[in-house]
């Protein structure tokens, strides 16, 4: 069976060269685990389930990679750009070429403020039936509201070894999951009977950063606080907010969101690679 990647976090998540080493060591994850690892994006206007390494050296360097979410495929298409792709353009790839399971770090949701701003990820698993693993939504994002969203559009939130949605550096939201798993098993169970009955939602198997990894919860809050300060004094808006808010957060937790990060998306690989065969 197959995992698909994302490349937004190569092209726009991590810093070079650690985006570049990242990206290959999730590969290897995947095939230790006896699955096979499709990177994708799109390589002048076509999208790709399976970039080569030199393809993912280019995304790494930044070279003329554009980040493309959901609204921007026929312009990426049209105009034949390089373009790192989303959670919500990821899943488009993947159920395009056939891939069910996809790896991933954090899902994008509601936005914090009184300005309601929404991802595209939410559009993505209301509509497109791939079966994402992440370490839930962004701890940036506005978690209670992006859970209601989930339970409104009719996804399913899986937990995997716990009862509550994990918050990206931190283990615990304190907001419920649908069902809890504790074997890859009952993941591809829940998601074989979710495909028989003919349901046309994505679904979400939510896992939390490895223990030794997670940030300390004062220490991940304040630090968010303080990122979402600086991003409204430097006025940053739209799709720039995201990879602004987390830069500024691992440079200030003295790289421990760093660290937090790298580790559960090699953890996210492998439970999506032992999932992946679960279903074979």
């Amino acid at each position: 069976m197959i995992v698909a990647l994302e490349s937004t976090v190569i092209a726009h998540g991590l810093p070079y060269p650690r985006n570049y080493e990242t990206a290959l060591h999730l590969e290897e994850v995947i095939r230790a685990e006896g699955a096979e690892a499709r990177t994708c994006g799109f390589w002048a206007g076509k999208p790709v389930a399976g970039l080569t390494p030199e393809q993912i050296a280019h995304f790494a360097r930044g070279e003329g990679v554009i980040k493309a979410s959901l609204r921007d495929i026929a312009i990426v298409a049209a105009r034949k750009l390089h373009a790192a792709t989303t959670v919500a353009t990821t899943m488009w790839v993947a159920h395009r070429h056939g891939i069910q399971v996809f790896a991933t770090g954090g899902l994008g949701g509601v936005h914090r403020g009184e300005d309601y701003d929404e991802s595209a990820d939410l559009t993505a698993l209301a509509t497109i039936p791939v079966l994402v693993v992440c370490a839930g939504a962004k701890a940036i994002l506005d978690l209670p509201r992006t859970r209601e969203r989930l339970e409104t559009l009719g996804v399913p939130v899986i937990g995997y070894g716990v009862d509550e949605m994990p918050a990206f550096y931190t283990r615990s939201s304190g907001l419920p999951v649908d069902a809890r798993c504790d074997a890859p098993e009952e993941v591809a169970a829940i998601w074989k009977a979710h495909r028989r009955l003919g349901l046309r939602t994505g679904m979400l198997v939510t896992v939390p950063v490895p223990e030794e990894a997670a940030l300390d919860e004062d220490v991940a809050t304040a630090a968010i606080e303080e990122a979402l300060t600086a991003a409204e004094a430097a006025g940053v808006r739209g799709k720039a907010i995201t990879p602004f808010l987390l830069a500024y957060i691992a440079e200030h937790t003295g790289e421990a969101a760093l660290r937090a990060n790298l580790a559960l998306l090699e953890n996210n690989a492998r439970l999506a690679a032992a999932i992946a065969q679960a279903l074979d």
